[in-house]
């Protein structure tokens, strides 16, 4: 869903290494992830936003219909009907690597 968006994949591989960096105590891993995605996945959306809203006040007509674009993939990326619909891979992932997590 993000290929064309490499960097943004990137953020989302940090941020998911950030539950080994710092474990959080009384969360479980997998809740976090989730969390952590989601949290990303918004911050995708507003920038998403700020570059349509710079786009529009400098008149960019061709810069206008990409950022429409890249608003309507990041919330469909963000959304639990898309997106953040399938996470069997993620799952199956944490616990194959459970004992990483304790």
């Amino acid at each position: 869903m993000l290929k064309d968006y490499p960097e943004h994949v990137e953020r989302l591989q940090q941020t998911l290494n950030r539950i080994i960096e710092k474990p959080m105590r009384g969360t479980p891993p997998f809740e976090r992830a989730i969390w952590l995605l989601e949290g990303c996945l918004e911050t995708f959306i507003f920038e998403a936003r700020d570059e349509l809203d710079a786009a529009e006040e400098r008149g960019d007509a061709e810069a206008i219909a990409p950022a429409e674009e890249k608003i309507r993939l990041m919330f469909r990326a963000r959304s639990g009907g898309g997106g953040m619909l399938n996470l069997e891979d993620l799952w199956a992932y944490f616990q194959a690597y459970k004992e990483a997590f304790k």
